[in-house]
């Protein structure tokens, strides 16, 4: 199944790109998503995730046409 990834700040630098398509198994959960776009890297506990506009933890299953962002934490001041 096909996912739409974004990535913000630090991240979007560090992966190279801010919107991407993820080609990830129909058992998939946002770990795996962030896997898929960094060759199997663990996730830092720092990063936060989104499914569909809604945070979400690793472990949330996503589902085809969903859209998965990853972010570091904001921070306000």
């Amino acid at each position: 199944m096909q996912v739409t990834v974004k990535t913000f700040a630090h991240l979007r630098d560090r992966l190279g790109f801010a919107e991407s398509a993820a080609e990830v198994p129909e058992d998939a959960c946002v770990l795996d998503v962030w896997q898929s776009i960094t060759d199997g890297s663990e996730m830092p506990r720092s990063v936060l995730a989104a499914v569909n506009l809604d945070y979400a933890a690793a472990d949330t299953r996503v589902h085809d046409g969903d859209e998965v962002a990853f972010f570091p934490p904001v921070t306000g001041g």
